[in-house]
């Protein structure tokens, strides 16, 4: 059996990499992306906390919709208790249905990342043409409200086909969080020349893991601190990334906050503490390009 390859990046272990440093010699860049998506009524694909229902699916509907009405303005106050950035994956349809949460993200000077118009569809599943009419209205939806478009990409479902790397880049963007391979941003090949990839560790990611793998908050406090703790101990060996994906309707939910409190408060209150790089994709990007060709993998 020949084995399909993808050529988008080469093999890389960590190991062998050239070391260096996020900005004033920090060692671990925090990240966290919260996913801010819209779904539509009666059709298309929706997270469930318990079974599918007969569509028009009101249960499961309304119970993400409490991640917008109610659950990411918890969030937003939790995070601003803590001064912490945040990115925001948000599907465009949020602008006309949900005008006041970009508003709060253009506010507080977080940063979106396009993650396409609904969560209702999967972009891997489209054609090209199909997958390029999608990105370009997202991109125009963000270039619409916010003067430019997003400099990174989180397909929803993180779906892609084999044409999506090509198709973000031909669209100006700098960077990609679908492919959750290393602990270390690394170049990946396109047609249209390199994109970032940027880690989003689908480990710690609050859907997947309470939602489809059950884990209780409880549980989930206890995996994403021994992640971050872990990563703590080997960012001396090698500089790391350190992602936390949220969801709306999950870590809204008032018991869920609890836990995301305990979560925070657990990193910002570390004792080494001066290793840590609280930021934001872009400035991720930002800081990777200016490093001498040859440092990170794919450069």
């Amino acid at each position: 059996m020949e084995l399909k390859k993808h050529n988008r990046y080469d093999y890389s272990p960590i190991t062998e990499r050239a070391d260096y440093d996020w900005p004033d010699g920090k060692r671990l860049a925090v990240y966290f992306g919260l996913n801010v998506e819209h779904f539509s009524f009666g059709e298309g694909l929706g997270h469930t906390p318990t079974n599918p229902g007969t569509q028009p699916d009101v249960r499961n509907y309304s119970w993400r919709d409490y991640g917008l009405r109610v659950g990411i303005w918890r969030v937003f106050d939790l995070f601003e208790s803590l001064s912490l950035p945040m990115c925001h994956l948000m599907n465009t349809s949020v602008y006309d249905y949900a005008p006041q949460i970009p508003a709060k993200i253009r506010e507080r000077g977080d940063e979106f990342v396009g993650h396409g118009v609904t969560n209702s569809e999967e972009q891997g599943a489209y054609s090209e043409a199909e997958e390029g009419t999608l990105i370009a209205q997202a991109t125009k939806a963000f270039c619409d409200h916010e003067g430019e478009g997003p400099g990174g990409w989180m397909g929803p479902w993180i779906s892609e086909s084999a044409y999506t790397p090509d198709l973000l880049a031909e669209n100006g963007y700098r960077y990609i969080m679908d492919w959750s391979a290393d602990d270390q941003p690394f170049w990946m090949r396109t047609r249209a020349g390199k994109l970032l990839s940027i880690p989003y560790h689908i480990e710690i990611n609050d859907s997947p893991a309470q939602l489809s793998r059950r884990h209780t908050a409880d549980d989930f406090t206890r995996m994403v601190t021994a992640h971050f703790d872990e990563q703590m101990r080997q960012c001396d060996n090698q500089p790391l990334v350190f992602s936390l994906a949220l969801h709306t309707f999950v870590v809204g939910q008032p018991y869920r906050l609890a836990g995301l409190r305990d979560i925070l408060t657990h990193i910002v209150n570390h004792p080494e503490a001066d290793k840590i790089w609280f930021t934001r994709p872009r400035d991720i990007f930002d800081h990777v390009s200016s490093l001498p060709p040859g440092t990170v993998p794919g450069s």
